[in-house]
């Protein structure tokens, strides 16, 4: 087994908040992650990036702008190491920070460096519903739809919103990408698909990749 059961507690996660009974319907590995940790534990997962990036190069000026945000970032890349960190909270949220090691890459006459890249989010479940909140200052909102798909989880954004201090603006879906999110166990690792897409210039954005998770 590649994931640690986290110890029994009387409280449940978002994702057990949300999908209620349909929860037990998951892989067992996927519940052991998506479950309630015991409190003070963290989660930590590594593994690979078959892809992660925009293969849309005049959309990378764009994502350079988002990447001290950690929202998005402008590389692309095949087989790049990645880590998670999960943290409880804050309140009954669950927050999650990715790390993207892009290795340094050979160019005629220059080699460029490599470089981390760094991707943050936190999920509350508001009226039943989850919502990520994306990035460090968590400015940018997404409503997710969760389902259990064949025991893996299936989530999808239909709104989208702009946090600017007290204001919250709706994003018009012409201007924003819908977030298309799936986990499945593949039988000795987690499988994590994330695709970016603009109803006009199709996906923007992606990562998918293999790794394993512990709790302590």
């Amino acid at each position: 087994m590649n994931t640690t059961t986290p110890p029994a507690s009387g409280a449940t996660s978002v994702y057990q908040r949300v999908l209620g009974e349909r929860f037990d319907e998951l892989h067992p590995e996927l519940r052991a992650y998506l479950g309630q940790p015991a409190e003070g534990t963290v989660g930590f997962g590594e593994g690979t990036f078959d892809v992660a990036g925009s293969r849309k190069r005049w959309l990378r000026p764009l994502f350079a702008i988002m990447a001290p945000k950690r929202i998005l970032f402008p590389e692309f890349a095949r087989d790049v190491p990645f880590t998670i960190t999960t943290v409880p909270g804050p309140g009954e949220g669950l927050s999650a920070g990715r790390e993207f090691h892009f290795p340094a890459t050979e160019q005629p006459g220059a080699v460029i460096p490599g470089t981390i890249r760094q991707i943050e989010d936190t999920i509350h479940v508001i009226d039943g519903e989850l919502h990520d909140f994306m990035g460090r200052s968590r400015a940018l909102e997404v409503h997710l739809v969760a389902r259990v798909v064949d025991g893996g989880l299936s989530m999808i954004s239909d709104k989208t919103w702009l946090h600017m201090g007290p204001i919250r603006v709706p994003i018009p879906a012409i201007f924003g990408a819908k977030v298309v999110l799936s986990q499945r166990w593949t039988g000795d690792a987690h499988r994590i698909e994330v695709h970016l897409t603009n109803p006009v210039l199709g996906e923007v954005f992606e990562y998918a990749g293999h790794f394993t998770h512990r709790w302590e």
